[in-house]
């Protein structure tokens, strides 16, 4: 019974990606709103990313610190295994699972309060292709500005493990920054871009199936929002095991 609900869903997600995925009717219209995400999905989480982890940073510093206490390891690892945390997994993965419960929570209460106020039937009637309309732009605007967010996140987390040696004197500054500079492997970065993108399109698309196929009132929006930031989340943990396998085997 739940394998053949699980089909019913992805099969109705799939006709939902059908018509997400078509030529928008009017390409000026469509670029205001993909800037206006790009604002509102995209600039707006930068704070969050930066406080979020700097802490992450300087916690997987000092845990290092205090893992790498052994006279066989060199004074160097700090920096090193803090850098492959922060590019391997947290700013990619963990940094998803948290915007999707920001920006995922947020796309299926939005869309899920316009079905309900009945706006979505609104653009049928005017024969505006309103998935199109309504998620394109939202996708579009994750999945663009995903690396930018990671990026940020990785830069900033270095940052963190730095102002731990530079503040609290655990562990030297120069072997800090010489950590983070030995064996550096350029791939894991790509690889860290790559899975963003994934999870950027997980992030976006849905929470919006979710919203988009809401049925009754504010409690059911509230449902559908909490619903989709399951599901992505278990997708988005799924598909790092999968990519992780793929990219680094």
């Amino acid at each position: 019974m739940v394998i053949t609900e699980s089909l019913k869903t992805f099969g109705k997600y799939c006709l939902f990606m059908g018509r997400v995925f078509t030529i928008p009717d009017k390409m000026r219209v469509f670029g205001r709103r993909y800037i206006d995400e790009i604002m509102k999905l995209g600039i707006d989480s930068i704070p969050l990313v930066i406080i979020i982890s700097i802490f992450i940073g300087a916690v997987c510093a000092i845990q290092m610190h205090l893992n790498t206490t052994s006279p066989l390891m060199p004074r160097y690892a700090v920096g090193l295994a803090t850098r492959e945390i922060i590019i391997l997994e947290f700013s990619s993965s963990m940094l998803c699972l948290i915007l999707a419960g920001k920006i995922g929570s947020n796309i299926a209460s939005e869309i899920g309060t316009m079905r309900v106020t009945e706006q979505i039937d609104a653009l049928e009637i005017m024969g505006v292709n309103s998935a199109n309309y309504l998620v394109l732009p939202k996708v579009l605007a994750m999945v663009s500005f995903i690396p930018v967010l990671v990026i940020f996140s990785m830069c900033t987390g270095l940052f963190g493990g730095y102002l731990i040696a530079a503040v609290t004197n655990m562990f030297s500054v120069s072997k800090y920054l010489y950590g983070i500079q030995s064996f550096f492997n350029d791939w894991y970065v790509w690889y860290a871009l790559i899975k963003s993108l994934i999870f950027a399109f997980i992030i976006a698309t849905v929470p919006a199936y979710y919203g988009y196929y809401v049925k009754g009132g504010s409690l059911e929006v509230g449902k559908a929002s909490t619903n989709s930031v399951v599901a992505s989340s278990i997708l988005i943990l799924l598909m790092d095991v999968v990519l992780t396998k793929v990219l680094l085997q």
